[in-house]
């Protein structure tokens, strides 16, 4: 009787648990241009479509995902540099890496899908460094080493 009850309790939580992390039912952008952009090991699904500003990243508008201001700056940079703020609705989805990694990224997938959709702005985009990939990454970690580059301290004695 006792392991029933346990049961049923779990499939509530879970149930509850499932129903606050599902994501806000968002509308299709009608004629929407695709890009992907990438940063770190992150990686970004940007879709770009004519309208009034509207930005969200994983279900979430941007302010709400992206909640320090800095990384805000950043996502909203190529808009900025092309004179075309509040002239486009964005959806994006980002995973892998982390919260600065995946501002990158929606960023380098905006750049590339606003150069798709006005071929025109691709030289001010280009100039400002916004189409090129970061291709930084953490090096790996060496044997022998304590990190990547970190050596294990020297005794003399």
């Amino acid at each position: 009787m006792a392991e029933a009850k346990k049961t049923t309790v779990r499939k509530v939580v879970k149930k509850a648990a499932t129903a606050a992390v599902s994501k806000i039912s968002l509308p299709k952008l009608e004629n929407s241009t695709y890009a992907t952009g990438k940063r770190k090991d992150s990686i970004a699904r940007v879709y770009i479509a004519l309208g009034k500003g509207d930005m969200f990243v994983n279900g979430k508008p941007m302010s709400d995902y992206f909640k320090r201001k800095v990384l805000q700056l950043i996502v909203t940079q190529p808009f900025e540099v092309a004179n075309v703020t509040g002239r486009y609705d964005i959806r994006a989805t980002a995973h892998g890496g982390g919260l600065s990694g995946q501002a990158g990224a929606v960023k380098h997938g905006i750049s590339k899908a606003l150069a798709i959709v006005d071929a025109g702005l691709r030289p001010a985009l280009k100039k400002a460094g916004l189409l090129t990939r970061d291709s930084r990454v953490v090096e790996r970690k060496h044997f022998g080493f304590r990190k990547a580059r970190r050596s294990t301290q020297f005794s003399k004695r």
